[in-house]
Protein backbone atom coordinates (compact mmCIF):
# COMPACT_ATOMS: atom_id res chain seq x y z
CA UNK A 1 0.00 0.00 0.00
CA UNK A 2 1.28 3.29 -1.52
CA UNK A 3 1.03 6.82 1.56
CA UNK A 4 0.94 9.55 -0.19
CA UNK A 5 1.29 13.52 2.10
CA UNK A 6 -0.52 16.27 0.16
CA UNK A 7 2.14 19.22 0.44
CA UNK A 8 -0.66 21.81 1.43
CA UNK A 9 -0.72 20.31 4.36
CA UNK A 10 2.48 21.93 5.54
CA UNK A 11 1.16 25.40 4.18
CA UNK A 12 -1.92 24.92 6.47
CA UNK A 13 0.23 23.89 9.71
CA UNK A 14 2.15 27.14 9.38
CA UNK A 15 -0.78 29.22 9.08
CA UNK A 16 -2.66 27.46 11.77
CA UNK A 17 0.73 28.04 13.96
CA UNK A 18 0.94 31.79 12.84
CA UNK A 19 -3.38 31.79 13.81
CA UNK A 20 -2.87 29.69 17.37
CA UNK A 21 -5.49 27.45 16.23
CA UNK A 22 -3.00 24.09 15.52
CA UNK A 23 -3.84 22.01 18.95
CA UNK A 24 -7.51 21.83 17.51
CA UNK A 25 -5.73 20.79 13.96
CA UNK A 26 -3.76 18.41 15.64
CA UNK A 27 -6.55 16.78 17.59
CA UNK A 28 -8.95 16.53 14.10
CA UNK A 29 -6.16 14.91 12.05
CA UNK A 30 -5.54 11.82 15.22
CA UNK A 31 -9.03 11.40 14.93
CA UNK A 32 -9.34 11.40 11.13
CA UNK A 33 -7.01 8.85 11.19
CA UNK A 34 -8.68 6.71 13.19
CA UNK A 35 -11.55 7.35 11.07
CA UNK A 36 -9.48 6.00 8.18
CA UNK A 37 -8.19 3.65 10.14
CA UNK A 38 -11.83 2.60 10.58
CA UNK A 39 -12.64 2.62 6.38
CA UNK A 40 -9.51 0.57 5.78
CA UNK A 41 -9.77 -2.28 8.40
CA UNK A 42 -13.73 -2.66 7.53
CA UNK A 43 -12.23 -2.81 3.54
CA UNK A 44 -10.46 -5.27 4.42
CA UNK A 45 -12.72 -7.15 6.72
CA UNK A 46 -14.75 -7.27 3.16
CA UNK A 47 -12.26 -8.56 1.37
CA UNK A 48 -10.75 -5.60 0.04
CA UNK A 49 -7.20 -4.55 -1.05
CA UNK A 50 -5.90 -1.28 -0.12
CA UNK A 51 -4.44 0.80 -2.82
CA UNK A 52 -3.16 3.86 -1.01
CA UNK A 53 -3.84 6.22 1.68
CA UNK A 54 -3.53 9.83 1.55
CA UNK A 55 -2.58 12.17 4.23
CA UNK A 56 -4.50 15.16 2.97
CA UNK A 57 -4.86 19.01 4.68
CA UNK A 58 -7.85 18.29 6.38
CA UNK A 59 -8.04 14.64 5.83
CA UNK A 60 -6.88 11.39 5.68
CA UNK A 61 -8.05 9.33 2.08
CA UNK A 62 -8.04 5.21 1.16
CA UNK A 63 -7.89 4.13 -1.84
CA UNK A 64 -9.14 0.77 -2.16
CA UNK A 65 -8.96 -1.63 -5.06
CA UNK A 66 -11.89 -2.40 -7.27
CA UNK A 67 -12.12 -5.92 -6.68
CA UNK A 68 -14.87 -6.92 -4.67
CA UNK A 69 -16.43 -3.34 -3.87
CA UNK A 70 -19.65 -3.32 -4.59
CA UNK A 71 -22.21 -0.73 -4.10
CA UNK A 72 -23.31 -2.14 -0.92
CA UNK A 73 -19.87 -2.43 0.30
CA UNK A 74 -19.03 1.20 -0.40
CA UNK A 75 -21.77 2.16 1.83
CA UNK A 76 -20.89 -0.59 4.67
CA UNK A 77 -16.89 1.11 4.42
CA UNK A 78 -18.43 5.19 4.44
CA UNK A 79 -20.46 4.45 6.83
CA UNK A 80 -17.47 2.58 9.22
CA UNK A 81 -15.58 5.92 9.36
CA UNK A 82 -18.40 8.15 10.69
CA UNK A 83 -19.61 5.47 13.41
CA UNK A 84 -16.40 5.22 14.80
CA UNK A 85 -16.11 9.02 15.49
CA UNK A 86 -19.55 8.73 17.17
CA UNK A 87 -18.44 5.42 19.28
CA UNK A 88 -15.22 7.55 20.81
CA UNK A 89 -17.63 10.71 21.42
CA UNK A 90 -19.62 8.43 23.24
CA UNK A 91 -17.28 6.53 24.90
CA UNK A 92 -15.26 9.82 26.01
CA UNK A 93 -18.07 11.35 27.43
CA UNK A 94 -17.98 8.68 30.29
CA UNK A 95 -14.67 9.15 30.97
CA UNK A 96 -13.31 12.12 33.05
CA UNK A 97 -9.77 13.48 31.63
CA UNK A 98 -8.39 16.46 30.42
CA UNK A 99 -9.52 16.79 27.12
CA UNK A 100 -12.92 15.39 27.54
CA UNK A 101 -15.00 18.42 25.70
CA UNK A 102 -12.36 18.57 23.08
CA UNK A 103 -12.17 15.20 22.17
CA UNK A 104 -16.16 14.34 21.95
CA UNK A 105 -16.30 18.05 19.76
CA UNK A 106 -13.33 16.60 17.11
CA UNK A 107 -15.02 13.48 16.62
CA UNK A 108 -18.77 14.99 16.46
CA UNK A 109 -17.58 17.71 13.84
CA UNK A 110 -15.61 14.35 12.10
CA UNK A 111 -18.73 12.35 11.91
CA UNK A 112 -21.30 15.37 11.02
CA UNK A 113 -18.77 16.95 8.09
CA UNK A 114 -18.05 13.68 6.92
CA UNK A 115 -21.61 12.65 6.50
CA UNK A 116 -22.70 15.57 4.56
CA UNK A 117 -24.24 14.39 0.99
CA UNK A 118 -21.27 15.68 -0.82
CA UNK A 119 -19.09 13.65 -2.96
CA UNK A 120 -16.36 12.59 -2.12
CA UNK A 121 -17.12 13.10 1.07
CA UNK A 122 -18.09 9.69 3.07
CA UNK A 123 -21.86 11.03 3.32
CA UNK A 124 -21.59 11.74 -1.02
CA UNK A 125 -20.26 7.92 -0.70
CA UNK A 126 -23.36 6.86 0.64
CA UNK A 127 -26.14 8.65 -1.33
CA UNK A 128 -24.59 8.14 -4.66
CA UNK A 129 -23.90 4.39 -3.89
CA UNK A 130 -27.82 4.27 -2.78
CA UNK A 131 -29.19 6.22 -5.93
CA UNK A 132 -26.93 3.78 -8.22
CA UNK A 133 -28.17 0.77 -6.73
CA UNK A 134 -31.86 2.56 -7.66
CA UNK A 135 -30.96 3.65 -11.05
CA UNK A 136 -27.87 3.75 -13.41
CA UNK A 137 -24.51 5.19 -13.27
CA UNK A 138 -25.46 7.99 -15.40
CA UNK A 139 -28.02 9.18 -13.00
CA UNK A 140 -26.04 8.61 -9.68
CA UNK A 141 -23.51 11.35 -11.44
CA UNK A 142 -26.04 13.82 -12.24
CA UNK A 143 -28.02 13.68 -8.84
CA UNK A 144 -24.90 13.99 -7.01
CA UNK A 145 -22.89 15.87 -8.49
CA UNK A 146 -25.98 18.57 -8.55
CA UNK A 147 -26.72 18.07 -4.44
CA UNK A 148 -22.79 18.39 -4.23
CA UNK A 149 -22.74 21.91 -5.66
CA UNK A 150 -25.94 23.32 -4.25
CA UNK A 151 -25.08 22.34 -0.75
CA UNK A 152 -21.87 23.66 -1.17
CA UNK A 153 -23.11 27.19 -2.01
CA UNK A 154 -25.66 26.43 1.09
CA UNK A 155 -22.79 25.72 3.36
CA UNK A 156 -20.81 28.71 1.92
CA UNK A 157 -23.47 31.43 2.84
CA UNK A 158 -24.06 29.95 5.99
CA UNK A 159 -20.41 29.80 6.82
CA UNK A 160 -19.26 33.54 5.77
CA UNK A 161 -22.23 34.35 8.37
CA UNK A 162 -20.18 32.39 11.06
CA UNK A 163 -16.42 33.52 10.08
CA UNK A 164 -17.82 37.56 10.20
CA UNK A 165 -19.14 36.43 13.64
CA UNK A 166 -16.65 34.28 14.99
CA UNK A 167 -13.83 35.37 12.80
CA UNK A 168 -12.23 31.67 12.88
CA UNK A 169 -9.41 31.31 10.49
CA UNK A 170 -9.93 27.39 10.32
CA UNK A 171 -13.36 27.76 9.28
CA UNK A 172 -12.45 29.85 5.82
CA UNK A 173 -9.43 26.85 5.25
CA UNK A 174 -11.94 24.05 5.52
CA UNK A 175 -14.41 26.24 3.24
CA UNK A 176 -12.25 26.69 0.74
CA UNK A 177 -10.29 22.52 0.80
CA UNK A 178 -14.29 21.93 0.17
CA UNK A 179 -14.51 24.05 -2.74
CA UNK A 180 -11.49 22.59 -4.56
CA UNK A 181 -11.93 18.74 -3.84
CA UNK A 182 -15.74 19.75 -5.03
CA UNK A 183 -14.39 21.71 -8.20
CA UNK A 184 -12.23 18.87 -8.95
CA UNK A 185 -14.69 16.21 -8.84
CA UNK A 186 -17.47 18.98 -10.99
CA UNK A 187 -13.75 18.75 -13.95
CA UNK A 188 -14.32 15.30 -13.41
CA UNK A 189 -17.86 14.68 -13.81
CA UNK A 190 -18.03 17.10 -17.23
CA UNK A 191 -15.24 14.64 -18.62
CA UNK A 192 -16.89 11.85 -18.02
CA UNK A 193 -20.07 13.17 -19.27
CA UNK A 194 -18.35 14.10 -22.22
CA UNK A 195 -17.26 11.20 -23.23
CA UNK A 196 -20.17 8.87 -22.14
CA UNK A 197 -22.00 11.97 -25.04
CA UNK A 198 -18.96 11.18 -27.43
CA UNK A 199 -19.50 7.08 -27.09
CA UNK A 200 -23.39 7.41 -27.47
CA UNK A 201 -23.84 9.52 -30.50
Amino acid sequence: MKIKINIQIFAIVIILIIAKQIEIYAWLMIFALIHELAHMFTGILLKLKPKSLEIQPFGICVVFESFENTEKNKIIIAIAGPLINIIIAVIVSFINIKAKELIINCNIVLAIFNLLPIYPLDGGRILKSIIKIKSTDETSEDIINKISNILMITITIASSILILIYKNIGLVLIIAYLWIIVIKENNRYMLKKRIYTMINK
